[in-house]
């Protein structure tokens, strides 16, 4: 089975490689348009899963990963609407010299070839994926959770549709419809035809694609957050900062999870953020330090556990340690954090320059959010991942990560016939 999707995305993939910028971007559009026109029979299947998960006891964070809505949908198709607008790196000299033997010698950028995506409860990713590929002349393999196997069949029969409409193969979009585990092992064997696999899910999923797969892995996704407020800082535009990287969606990988507060502001400004956390039902997760300044306001307080500062919440729970200096927050962070999103709220240019300079995490924040770490937010477009690893691509995986490049030499003698 999966030898046969390996050979048609494979095939599929060169065609893709071969057309312009307004095909591709044709091929998008009607893609977006039949998201929107055959959207009853998406939120349909989304219910069918939303109705398994309930079930099963599905975490509510997972839930609403899993969820459509109507806006959502709606949300989804224009998303691959503005991948239509971003510029289409396929084709793009990086650069190119005229070497003194007389070849004129360029570093031109050119699709992948073939990517494989191991996803969990997130239906948008299936859209994600796909509508990036495609702009980049790629086949792609997905192979979602099965908690979310029915949106992305009903997903998946839609974008292969409006292939086929505008004349493409619908090879270029498959997903492996099978729950079967087994299957997830034999796609990490699958080098002969797939030429990256990036896994998005949880630790073990990483763990199990780090060691197994034969084919090159882009980790990353795994977000164990941290914000760390500094002695200088201005309380009340702190609190709206950490209120909107915990609060806004906490079950995304970018959203707060361990707040480090410098011990000389704790007891003024643990209370205020126990009072502006308790207005938002987040539950403080508190280190024996931190303890009795947050009892002094209405927030729910309990013990912070080890196991909760190496793992996401993905909910309304926060960590909240108090730290001796700045140094101790970035070995917090480094000891704990897992180099997706890192930032340091303060009103000192010194302190902010060190902290960008010694945290070494994909995206690095002043006086921000870490929910700006995001395709969108970025300008990349949907984004296929968030790289937490350091070789070919780093953070938000945009268009130009899913490119390579090729040197292509000219003579002297070429004929413009």
């Amino acid at each position: 089975m999966l030898e046969q999707m390996g050979k048609a995305a494979r095939v599929a993939s060169w065609q893709l490689a071969q057309l312009s910028t307004k095909q591709k971007n044709a091929a998008l559009e009607q893609i977006a348009d039949l998201l929107e026109q055959e959207s009853d029979v998406i939120l349909s299947a989304n219910q069918q899963d939303m109705l398994q998960a309930k079930e099963s006891g599905m975490k509510e964070a997972l839930q609403d990963r899993l969820l459509l809505t109507p806006a959502r949908l709606k949300g989804i198709a224009d998303d691959v609407r503005k991948v239509c607008q971003l510029a289409d790196p396929v084709g793009q000299v990086i650069e190119g010299s005229k070497l003194d033997s007389g070849l004129d010698l360029q570093r031109r950028r050119v699709p992948l070839g073939v990517i494989g995506v191991i996803y969990e409860a997130r239906p948008n990713v299936t859209v994600d994926v796909a509508s990036l590929c495609l702009k980049t002349g790629n086949a792609v393999i997905l192979r979602g959770g099965k908690e979310t196997h029915k949106t992305n069949l009903a997903v998946v029969s839609v974008i292969q549709k409006a292939l086929e409409r505008c004349g493409l193969p619908a090879d270029a979009v498959q997903a492996i419809n099978n729950p079967d585990r087994e299957l997830v092992a034999q796609l990490l064997k699958l080098d002969k035809y797939v030429d990256m696999l990036i896994p998005r899910g949880g630790a073990g999923l990483h763990k199990l694609c780090r060691e197994q797969s034969t084919i090159p892995v882009i980790t990353g996704g795994i977000g164990v957050c941290h914000t760390f407020v500094d002695e200088t800082v201005d309380f009340d535009k702190a609190l709206n900062v950490i209120t909107n990287a915990k609060v806004q969606r906490p079950s995304a990988c970018n959203s707060l999870e361990t707040l480090l507060v410098h011990q000389s502001i704790a007891a003024d400004f643990l209370p205020r953020l126990s009072e502006k956390m308790a207005q938002q039902k987040v539950t403080l997760h508190a280190s024996e330090q931190a303890m009795p300044f947050l009892l002094q306001g209405p927030a729910k307080v309990v013990d912070v556990k080890p196991e909760n500062l190496i793992d996401e919440w993905l909910s309304l729970d926060l960590n909240v340690e108090i730290v001796a200096d700045i140094d101790a927050a970035i070995d917090h962070i480094r000891h704990y954090g897992t180099a997706h999103s890192d930032a340091i709220l303060t009103e000192s240019i010194r302190q902010a320059d060190y902290f960008v300079q010694c945290v070494d995490s994909s995206a690095v924040y002043v006086n921000a959010s870490t929910r700006f770490t995001d395709g969108g937010q970025f300008g990349l477009g949907a984004e296929v991942a968030v790289s937490t690893q350091k070789l070919h691509s780093r953070g938000p995986m945009g268009l130009d990560a899913l490119t390579t490049y090729k040197w292509i030499g000219y003579g002297d003698f070429l004929s413009r016939a």
